[in-house]
């Protein structure tokens, strides 16, 4: 994909963990490095460049060091970096994802996230249960001395549970669900075993849509089961009222945040940091490789950046001031899929069982793929690629 954006104008990361942090200006808009200033307030950050102003919102516990900023290097094309260190006296909890929020005994609702339709009314859960996922089966095989006594059967939610994969949501089907959903006809369902083990080949299955506008949720993997795809639906508690801001949330904002909090729930919960993101036929799409979970990030073109341009007190000359807040995000190298590009790599990746498989539609593979390039372009240079990968952010 070629890169149609633009390095942003400021680039900021700290590292909560390392109490450090990088501060990027590009080159044309540093002017003379001796007028660049960087200073701390009440949880923020002020940059003071020549013609400009830029203060960073920082959440609470997290201070500049008054006096540590120092230049690392300055070169055309790429900027200034200054490295920062900071005071942490409350690390930045990442928010848990919907996975975390799923209770029993609950109502719940089941929205499409495109469009903000119903499509699962007041769902009551008995039994909120994950199922087995990476390479369950390879273990079993591998560590029993008798034969897989689940081989070759599915693992299907009864009335009142709800399955938890890694990417999606087993529930049972109700009468509701043919006003509200449609299933494209595709070919007969097999039974076959419904762990998550993407590295057997699964059997193709009909999709599953909204009425509403024809987005793709997820699949019917038996007759009266569903799968919807975390990335495709959002879930809310029965008292929680339609919220119109909410649903015209950028797509693009939801996918990166729904994505990057369950890398880190992965991470954190089962010592996984390598994914093998595949489409539903068990195609690798993309490999991704979390580095950590602990930055904050801000950037002087980011869709948070606001203000108007004033005229500072003492200035000649028109100051812009601008204000944006450094946001969690976790730091992804990543590598596309292409046909013949890396294929030693990814062949690698696909015969090492600490790769963990995530499967989502081919569309979202897609939006993903969008994301990390768009991500990347935005970085400075230097900070874009790390050996054969790229190197990319995703906000939490």
């Amino acid at each position: 994909m070629e890169e149609t954006q633009k390095q942003d104008d400021v680039f900021l990361e700290l590292r909560q963990r390392l109490q450090s942090g990088l501060l990027v200006l590009r080159s044309d808009v540093t002017g003379d490095p001796s007028e660049v200033t960087v200073s701390g307030g009440d949880a923020s950050l002020q940059i003071r460049m020549p013609r400009e102003v830029l203060c960073v919102e920082l959440p609470p516990g997290v201070t500049l060091i008054e006096g540590s900023c120092r230049e690392v290097s300055n070169t055309a094309g790429e900027g200034l970096h200054l490295r920062l260190c900071l005071q942490v006296d409350q690390h930045t909890e990442a928010p848990g994802s919907v996975m975390k929020r799923v209770q029993i005994e609950k109502s719940y609702g089941f929205c499409c996230q495109r469009c903000g339709e119903r499509v699962l009314m007041e769902r009551v859960f008995q039994r909120v249960l994950p199922l087995p996922n990476g390479n369950w089966n390879a273990l079993v095989e591998d560590w029993c001395c008798h034969p897989d006594p689940f081989a070759n059967r599915k693992l299907l939610p009864r009335p009142g549970d709800c399955l938890l994969g890694d990417t999606y949501f087993l529930l049972p089907r109700d009468d509701e669900c043919d006003r509200t959903l449609a299933q494209e006809s595709g070919p007969v369902l097999t039974d076959v075993s419904h762990d998550q083990d993407s590295r057997q080949k699964p059997s193709s299955q009909p999709s599953v849509t909204c009425r509403s506008c024809g987005a793709t949720l997820g699949e019917a993997v038996a007759a009266e089961t569903l799968k919807l795809y975390i990335t495709e639906v959002t879930v809310k508690q029965k008292d929680e009222e339609r919220d119109d801001n909410t649903i015209k949330q950028s797509r693009w904002l939801f996918l990166e945040r729904t994505i990057a909090a369950r890398l880190v729930e992965l991470s954190s919960t089962q010592s996984m940091f390598r994914f093998s993101l595949q489409t539903p036929s068990g195609k690798p799409f993309i490999l991704l490789w979390l580095l950590n979970s602990d930055s904050l990030v801000a950037s002087h073109s980011s869709p948070a950046v606001c203000g108007d341009a004033l005229i500072a007190p003492g200035d000649g000359l028109r100051t812009k001031h601008r204000s944006c807040a450094a946001s969690s995000a976790v730091k992804v190298l990543y590598l596309l899929c292409a046909p013949s590009m890396h294929q030693d790599i990814t062949d690698a990746w696909e015969k090492d069982v600490g790769v963990h498989p995530l499967v989502l539609p081919q569309t979202t593979c897609q939006e993903v793929m969008h994301l990390l390039t768009a991500s990347t372009s935005c970085l400075p240079p230097s900070l874009r690629r790390m050996n054969s990968y790229q190197v990319a952010f995703m906000r939490l």
